[in-house]
């Protein structure tokens, strides 16, 4: 049984490439703070450009502990 239009099948690309081409393509950049890739320095950027252009996270308000 086929679940899509024919010709439209093919390989499905992993999130990593598809934030990949994102960037390069349309300058788009998608990054999760869990990512161990970064420093917490760059977590922390990036924490903060989410608060600033979206606002806090759910889970993020009501004050922070520690």
């Amino acid at each position: 049984m086929r679940w899509h239009p024919k010709g439209y099948g093919g390989q499905r690309r992993d999130p990593d490439q598809v934030k990949r081409d994102g960037w390069r393509e349309q300058g788009v950049l998608a990054v999760s703070l869990e990512d161990a890739r970064l420093t917490w320095p760059e977590r922390e950027l990036v924490r903060q450009l989410g608060e600033k252009l979206y606002g806090p996270r759910p889970s993020d308000e009501g004050g922070r502990h520690g």
